[in-house]
């Protein structure tokens, strides 16, 4: 069925239907955000105003190399996935005949497939080690729990008490939190999980048991525990606070750190300061200049769950276990 152009509707207005969609089918709040942005900030720039009937697989192949020109091939993938989705979606109404997007595919270059290192992208077992010795206060527990049960940021937020066996000695995986603190389902059904407690674990989580913050789950209901890494309030920690706080914070104090570069490799400095804060200055009266450093390892949702995997398998540092780690 041909749609004619005079009664086709333009990419833009697609994507409204699109995301309308997926508000419909209650996707989670992150996802929706993700399409929103690859429709505001890649596609409605291109090729927003083109009518759906004047969509052509060569005009889209050329879509795709300026998405690849300006950012990278891995969110041209993104950002290619979703106008197939659009038009797809559009197509289902009967709004276009064909989705011409459906040919046009960015593939990854052998050299962007980096596979990832023990001590670039994840804690090497000395830095572990040096992590567990220093860590204290609320952050002891969630980084004992994360580095050795391998749980993602997101799933340890969302954990609670009534998910932790002690009997068993397991934690049972069921639900995780999102970027706004809101409860769903794990990722995948995969992620519905049970996760065995090292002994290390079993006691770390015992005595922060003792003075875990309590929360009232739901208006009017008394005080419990119910997470097990929560804010001071007893809610739903936020990301940002146990990766500045906690774990970035963590890697300065202890020399987990790399030197700050800019965009070009060049060195960032900044004037050194004396231990009450003062700049200090040289002869010459200039400030006296020093490298800045910053934390070696971001705090990404799976840094943990692919550290365990990649340790107990990497040929580098042998079979390592969670045991050998805690010693």
């Amino acid at each position: 069925m041909h749609t004619p152009e005079n009664a086709s509707i333009t990419v833009a207005e697609a994507s409204r239907l699109w995301i309308a969609k997926g508000e419909l089918e209650k996707l989670e709040r992150s996802t929706l955000r993700q399409y929103g942005n690859h429709v505001k900030l890649h596609i409605n720039p291109l090729i927003g105003n083109v009518k759906l009937a004047r969509l052509s697989t060569p005009a889209i192949e050329n879509f795709r190399d300026d998405l690849v020109k300006k950012g990278s091939r891995a969110m041209a993938r993104k950002v290619l996935a979703s106008l197939k989705s659009i038009i797809g979606e559009a197509q289902r109404r009967g709004l276009v005949a064909q989705n011409a997007a459906q040919p046009v595919k960015v593939d990854v270059k052998r050299r962007d497939q980096r596979k990832l290192a023990v001590g670039r992208d994840i804690p090497s077992k000395e830095e572990v080690q040096t992590i567990l010795s220093n860590v204290d206060g609320r952050w002891r527990p969630l980084l004992v729990t994360a580095i050795f049960t391998g749980m993602r940021s997101s799933e340890l937020r969302g954990l609670a008490w009534d998910d932790v066996d002690f009997d068993q000695k397991v934690i049972h995986v069921r639900q995780r939190a999102d970027h706004w603190g809101e409860m769903g389902a794990t990722k995948t059904a995969a992620g519905d999980r049970k996760i065995p407690m090292s002994p290390m674990v079993v006691n770390v989580l015992k005595e922060w048991r003792l003075t875990c913050p309590t929360a009232g789950v739901g208006e009017g209901s008394p005080e419990r525990l119910w997470l097990v890494f929560p804010n001071g309030a007893g809610k739903v920690e936020n990301h940002a606070n146990i990766a500045n706080r906690g774990f970035y914070r963590l890697q300065l104090a202890t020399g987990i750190t790399e030197a700050a570069v800019d965009e070009k490799g060049k060195p960032i400095l900044e004037p050194a300061r004396d231990e009450h804060g003062k700049p200090i200055v040289g002869k010459d009266t200039r400030p006296t200049m020093r490298q800045v450093v910053r934390p070696k390892y971001g705090m990404h949702d799976w840094l943990f769950s692919i550290f365990v995997a990649v340790l107990s398998h990497s040929p580098d540092e042998g079979e390592l276990s969670c045991r050998e780690l805690s010693t």
